[in-house]
């Protein structure tokens, strides 16, 4: 007879005799009684930890989309229904993702094995996601290499239209920039050679190309070691943003105009609240500035001591994550109060020299600003009217209101601010994208990052034993898709890939997450497990919002975007040449359907590996990725026994362990037991499983 613990509901282990029925002794034991296994990579301090969380989850979202919808949905307004979506379902999914990766000490793979084998394929849905967003932001970053390239150059080449020759001594303003202006010609006709539609490829831009290859080099270099050298760069990438953001806080509201634009976010139009499309959007945003459902996060936490107040940290880094969101949005705004003035001065500037051209007793002194807006500025039909002169419409709510989404505000509204600091224009452009780079850079770590740990564990071919090499195979194969970024048509297979890709099967990842640790796994054990680790249970609310919720919010949110996405035709914003502006055109049909391959990449694991699971087509044995234990190197495997295999608990599937080769197993047991009944913390007996 041999001695084996068994694993009381309670925890508490109680050693009792067992019949072996012609099998070998055996110890259970649960991740609690485990040592942390010396191969493991740990985060350096708990500082370097929350750092790297705060720079996965702050992006380039905090600061060219939240900005966008607040002035979209009635300014101060949209930070209600923003507040309430923190709470009831940013902060409670960050808890819980934060918890399940600590707990279970392996990648997204892994963990949802784990839960149960047939949400395998959960896991290999995060991973899946996650590549093909990683593929469509490093684009953003690519360009932003390009603009903080040409930042050393003075004057800013976007500062100033390119001139054309009409005869020997005469030259214009090239006709389209003179239209668009020479911060949007220099993105699309410059930056971007952007073609006229995405049905005509355009050819390579070659200049692009190499801030491409440059772009996923930088990642290359800060992921193949893990968080051994990750972890070092993100002390930059998580601080630097800040202190920029503050350089330009007490920049911008020493502008003209930086108190009516920070008066225009702040004043509430609270009959935007009435709009369901408001709270929609604010429930999206929560979504992706956490950075939910990537898997980044469960391996972040992965690699936290067990005892690590999980708890905290979540709240904390919400809260930080919200107030970047508002900080961030006072900088733009101050920022944009700056142009809308200056817009809106220099359209009075043209509607005074007409004036003066009728009213010849006037002159530019006399004819002042305050002038022309109490005597003629109510008047201007009658005089167009009796004198056949052209008046501009100057308003300065209506250029407050004027914004744009994403790359517009980026490369376009904000390059032609910063034009605006006179000889100083290229130092504040440098700083500005040096900014976003490590806004994007910081996500674009922990993206990357949960799918090279996720195919290090799993470790399918011998070549995965090397972390470098899965790292460049990874960095590799990403840069040669990114090619079609480079085309004349990339600005907008990146728009459709940040439209597609991320939008419904990110969300359908986190319903997943939720319904299997609170349906599934069980709200019970899974509040038992952080009390093993933190020493309470989490409290009524967390229980709630997991439970009832967030579910249901997630599920409305999964039916609205279905709706939003294809209740009508899928359009896309073309640059039209002719008239240097944006305008809409259906997408060709070969574009529909990659619209529909990069949702259904990404969702057909969950399904597909259940359905193979579950008529025994795909067993633990024939596929790693269905090991609860991610290839048997993680101490929190110990309760998984393999066919043939017993597990050595020194063994670590940490993509960034100090080994390049996997440690010995030692296959001296046979056990004819079916591994997918044994699950962390089982009560049953062994005797019930054999």
């Amino acid at each position: 007879m041999g001695k084996r613990k068994r694993i009381s509901k309670d925890g508490i282990n109680n050693t009792e005799l067992i019949t072996p029925l012609n099998l070998p002794s055996l110890d259970v034991v649960t991740d609690h009684d485990l040592p942390q296994p010396p191969n493991r990579a740990a985060w350096d301090s708990k500082l370097q930890y929350f750092f790297m969380v705060i720079s996965y989850a702050v992006g380039l979202g905090n600061v060219w989309r939240f900005p966008y919808l607040t002035q979209q949905h009635g300014g101060g307004a949209f930070l209600i229904p923003y507040f309430v979506m923190l709470f009831v379902e940013g902060m409670p999914l960050l808890y819980l993702e934060l918890a399940i990766g600590q707990k279970m000490r392996t990648g997204s793979m892994g963990v949802w094995n784990r839960i149960h084998p047939l949400m395998g394929g959960v896991g290999v849905a995060s991973c899946v996601t996650s590549f093909t967003v990683a593929l469509y932001y490093n684009a953003i970053i690519m360009w932003c290499f390009y603009y903080l390239f040409h930042s050393f150059q003075s004057p800013l080449p976007w500062a100033t239209c390119p001139m054309t020759t009409l005869a020997p001594n005469h030259t214009i303003p090239v006709p389209e920039c003179d239209i668009a202006g020479p911060t949007s010609y220099f993105w699309y006709r410059k930056a971007l050679v952007i073609s006229p539609g995405i049905d005509e490829i355009g050819g390579i831009n070659w200049k692009m190309l190499l801030c491409l290859v440059f772009a996923w080099l930088v990642v290359f270099g800060c992921i193949c070691r893990g968080i051994k050298s990750s972890g070092k760069v993100v002390y930059f990438t998580a601080t630097f943003p800040y202190i920029v953001l503050t350089i330009f806080f007490i920049r911008g509201i020493t502008l003209k105009g930086a108190t009516d634009g920070l008066v225009h976010m702040f004043t509430p139009k609270l009959e935007k609240l009435y709009d369901p499309q408001c709270w929609l959007d604010a429930a999206t945003q929560i979504f992706y500035s956490f950075g939910l459902a990537f898997g980044g996060l469960i391996a972040f936490s992965s690699y936290n001591p067990s005892n690590n107040n999980f708890q905290r940290d979540a709240i904390l880094v919400s809260l930080c994550n919200w107030f970047t969101a508002i900080y961030a949005c006072a900088v733009i705004f101050a920022i944009l109060g700056f142009k809308a003035t200056l817009m809106f001065e220099n359209c009075l500037d043209h509607n005074i020299d007409v004036l003066l051209d009728v009213y010849t007793s006037y002159n530019k002194s006399t004819l002042s600003h305050t002038v022309y807006l109490e005597q003629y500025s109510n008047n201007l039909s009658s005089i167009s009217n009796s004198t056949g002169k052209v008046f501009r419409h100057c308003n300065l709510q209506d250029d407050l209101d004027k914004g744009a989404e994403g790359t517009g505000l980026a490369f376009i509204i904000f390059t032609q601010a910063i034009n605006e600091f006179g000889p100083s224009a290229p130092f504040w452009s440098f700083v500005f994208f040096l900014m976003l780079l490590s806004l994007g850079l910081g996500s674009e770590f922990g993206t990357i990052e949960g799918v090279a740990t996720s195919l290090y564990d799993l470790q399918l071919f011998p070549w995965m034993k090397r972390r470098w090499l899965v790292s460049a195979v990874l960095c590799g194969l990403s840069c040669f898709v990114g090619i079609l970024f480079v085309l004349g048509s990339g600005a907008y297979w990146v728009a459709l890939f940040d439209a597609f890709a991320g939008s419904f099967p990110l969300i359908l990842i986190a319903l997943a997450e939720t319904i299997g640790i609170t349906y599934v796994y069980g709200l019970d054990k899974f509040a038992h497990d952080i009390e093993m680790m933190i020493g309470f249970r989490p409290n009524l609310y967390w229980r709630i919002v997991w439970k009832v919720i967030s579910p249901l919010l997630m599920a409305c949110l999964l039916i609205a975007t279905l709706f939003s996405k294809f209740s009508k035709p899928i359009v896309y914003f073309a640059y039209n040449k002719i008239n240097a502006e944006l305008e809409p055109k259906l997408y060709p049909w070969y574009a529909g359907v990659m619209c529909a391959v990069l949702v259904l990449f990404s969702i057909m694991w969950m399904p597909g590996i259940a359905l193979l699971k579950k008529f025994g087509i795909l067993s633990y044995d024939q596929a790693k990725a269905s090991a609860a234990n991610t290839g048997g190197h993680t101490s929190s495997t110990a309760a998984f026994v393999r066919s043939g295999v017993t597990i050595n608990e020194e063994n670590d599937s940490g993509h960034n362990s100090d080994a390049d080769e996997v440690p010995f197993i030692d296959e001296t047991i046979t056990l004819p037991i079916d591994p997918t009944n044994f699950f962390i913390g089982d009560e049953q007996d062994l005797e019930s499983k054999v």
